[in-house]
């Protein structure tokens, strides 16, 4: 069902090459996206609902959703679901009020300072995917951190879904309500990216797109970059595990399914220090999977190139694997799972023990799960409210304070072969600045 690489030994020079990895082919996907993307620029609301009509079979009036519709989805919404929804709210509100930055104001000479003031983006467009699964759980981990960044507009898009009559998913729509976000579209795919980028009569323009989607998401979103900000182009969700003899195999093997659940391109991959683990994780598989809802798009997702399990001869080059696959989902199921953790460089999210699941984190731990995949945790975040803020200097030097510091400039300036640049600080003195 799973597939072995063993690289007990020596470890090859670059672990990219032969860990097991999703393929998404984003750059062929952009012929595809940028007539949709060009359409909407051009055309506004009009291509948007025929975009739909043409991808989701469903017929829109408009794009936003009605705000009555969000109240009757709240209204109904199970009670269950409705309490856990706001606790998990409750525990995001918590992690992410913590990320907030304070403005810092450095004297760097007497009358001279530097200030960074910390300014949220103007307004960001949130996108939740549909298709196999409702996440009513991005919405909260996009919206939370957006919200307590201090965003002033911000508006949540969804597909449309053909049951129930072109409207996102009631679930969706009842998260958003809890939430008190009332700019809610049903719209999806590359189209929704472009109603964000460009605007349409509906729907205002964005300065920034965040959240996961599919292939066409992705695509659309590197297209688009620099017309708005984004914050990752998502690719197939990925864990890996990172554990040794001390491990619960009925654990590893229940986590490596879960996120296996979401796609058949997921990427489950457990790295690991024991054979007898290894085995046992093994053999526990098949029957965990029969037991499951999804249990055929599960084992294509195990059985695929992007799943594996990788020995290592040492937990040092456990962490050399685990650093060189960057993964979004990291768990540590080791003896001192604490210390092992501390030293990982190169992950979206920690999961330290047997007891901090990735399950927990995708709902419930106040962590966000909107990471970078595809090996980019080796040089990006996760989103947080960091993401919806923009860092201003601000310059403020009195007379005297630019006198102090014009000869430098002014030599600096000669030096690059930009005169002109002297010249601006030297106007400021009747008496003249030395160049």
């Amino acid at each position: 069902m799973i597939s072995r690489i063993d690289l007990r030994g020596s470890l090859p020079g670059d672990l990219r090459d032969v860990l097991p990895r999703a393929e998404l082919d984003v750059e062929a996907a952009l012929a595809k996206v940028r007539p949709i993307c060009e359409d909407v620029r051009h055309r506004g609301a009009a291509a948007v609902r025929e975009l739909t009509a043409r991808f989701d079979g469903v017929e829109l009036e408009s794009t936003r959703v009605p705000v009555e519709e969000l109240g009757r989805a709240l209204a109904t919404l199970d009670p269950a679901v409705r309490a856990a929804l706001e606790e998990s709210i409750r525990r995001a509100r918590a992690v992410h009020r913590d990320q907030r930055r304070t403005d810092t104001t450095t004297q760097v000479v007497p009358g001279g300072t530097v200030t960074e003031r910390w300014v949220p983006v103007d307004r960001v467009g949130l996108y939740v995917p549909g298709g196999r699964a409702v996440y009513p759980s991005s919405v909260v981990m996009n919206v939370v951190p957006a919200q307590e960044a201090g965003v002033g507009s911000l508006a949540v898009t969804s597909p449309a879904q053909k049951d129930f009559g072109g409207l996102p998913h009631p679930t969706i729509l009842a998260a958003c309500a809890l939430l008190g976000v009332d700019e809610v579209y049903a719209v999806g795919g590359a189209q929704a990216v472009a109603m964000f980028a460009y605007g349409t009569e509906e729907c205002p323009p964005a300065t920034m797109v965040t959240g996961p989607g599919n292939i066409w998401v992705a695509a659309a979103k590197r297209l688009l970059k620099g017309r708005i900000g984004i914050d990752s182009e998502a690719g197939p969700t990925e864990i890996a595990v990172l554990a040794d003899e001390t491990a619960d195999p009925v654990h590893v093997a229940a986590d490596l399914i879960s996120q296996a659940e979401h796609d058949v391109i997921a990427a489950s991959v457990l790295v690991t220090t024991s054979l007898e683990l290894a085995d046992a994780v093994e053999k526990e598989l098949p029957g965990q999977v029969a037991a499951t809802r999804h249990s055929e798009r599960i084992t294509e997702a195990l059985s695929g190139r992007q799943s594996g399990i990788v020995l290592v001869s040492s937990l040092d080059d456990g962490l050399r694997v685990v650093d060189a696959y960057a993964a979004e989902h990291l768990e540590i199921q080791t003896a001192d799972a604490a210390a092992v953790a501390a030293r990982v460089r190169n992950a979206g999210a920690i999961f330290v023990g047997p007891y901090s699941p990735v399950s927990l984190g995708d709902y419930m731990a106040g962590s966000n799960h909107v990471l970078p995949t595809g090996g980019c945790a080796c040089h990006s975040s996760g989103l947080s409210v960091q993401t919806f803020l923009r860092g201003i200097h601000v310059v403020d030097y009195t007379r005297e304070a630019l006198a102090g510091a014009a000869p430098h400039v002014c030599v600096l300036a000669d030096a690059e072969d930009l005169p002109a640049h002297g010249a601006a600080v030297r106007a400021r003195f009747d008496w003249g600045i030395p160049s």
